[in-house]
């Protein structure tokens, strides 16, 4: 009888352990389940997560009081883009301007200004999908977009490469160093950028598999590397989100003549009289007059 208890006593233990192992099982699957359904949507959707374009032009270069003539550039893939050639009396140099990934060009006026005041003219251009431009950005195409402000400049405006200035913030300056890497400027500056576009994926969403999920690369470290003319990489150690780490990996990169910049400010913050002073600095010392 004693035996018969037992047995009895431990049916319903058992059934209970079993009904915990099975809920345990349940909640592991169904979490899996999500993550994996977080996987798929970030894969699918990822070009939401890295462009940000605005259509409205909400200003020209006319509103600071500068003369500007609007400029229709084609790709070789044949997408019309928009840009301004803000143009320069007795200009230093040329400066091409790769914007970031949100906004458009008229919202860089406070760079077009300061370049002016520096004495340079500028060509800056939105990519396929921003502003007036047609079509919808992707990674080729923003460096078919880069290519296509290259050939103007020095096809049709003739001005000569040592002259030229690339520079790049944010996400533009993985393209202008990528437009580094197959042209040869006068001096390529990089301002906010990161070393690839899975380094700071996998530091944003360091949860999720970014390296393997990401069909975006923009390695602006290996573009770099490659890129034969002098560098200034521009970053700023409150940069909440490309972080200061990666602007200092990107500029260990390059290749001499190479300078570093400290910035101060979010990463959205404007250039400060004393930034754009240093930049002033190194292009007078490396860019051919």
């Amino acid at each position: 009888m004693a035996a018969e208890d037992n047995a009895c006593r431990g049916r319903p233990l058992a059934r209970k352990q079993t009904s915990v192992r099975r809920r345990i099982v349940t909640i592991l699957a169904t979490i899996a389940a999500i993550y994996c359904a977080l996987c798929v949507l970030l894969y699918l959707t990822q070009s939401r997560l890295v462009y940000f374009p605005f259509r409205e032009i909400e200003g020209t270069p006319r509103s600071l009081g500068l003369n500007y003539e609007e400029v229709k550039l084609r790709a070789s893939d044949g997408v019309e883009l928009s840009a301004w050639f803000i143009p320069r009396e007795r200009a230093r140099g040329t400066v091409l301007f790769c914007h970031g990934n949100a906004g458009n060009i008229s919202h860089r006026l406070g760079v077009i200004s300061m370049f002016h005041e520096l004495g340079f003219a500028m060509l800056i251009f939105d990519y396929r999908g921003y502003g007036a431009s047609q079509g919808s950005p992707t990674e080729r195409g923003t460096y078919l977009d880069a290519e296509a402000a290259w050939n103007h400049l020095t096809n049709e405006r003739k001005v000569p490469p040592q002259r030229i200035v690339l520079f790049g913030e944010s996400l533009g300056g993985a393209v202008a160093a990528w437009l580094a890497k197959e042209r040869t400027p006068g001096a390529l500056v990089l301002q906010s950028t990161f070393t690839s576009l899975p380094d700071i994926g996998a530091r944003l969403y360091w949860w999720l598999p970014v390296r393997l999920l990401s069909r975006f690369r923009y390695d602006a470290r290996s573009h770099v590397r490659q890129a034969k003319c002098p560098v200034l990489v521009a970053h700023s150690p409150q940069d909440e989100i490309v972080p200061y780490a990666l602007g200092r990996q990107l500029f260990e990169a390059a290749n001499e003549p190479k300078e570093f910049l400290q910035l101060s400010g979010s990463h959205n913050d404007g250039l400060l009289p004393s930034d754009a002073a240093a930049i002033d600095a190194f292009l007078a010392k490396h860019l051919a007059q």
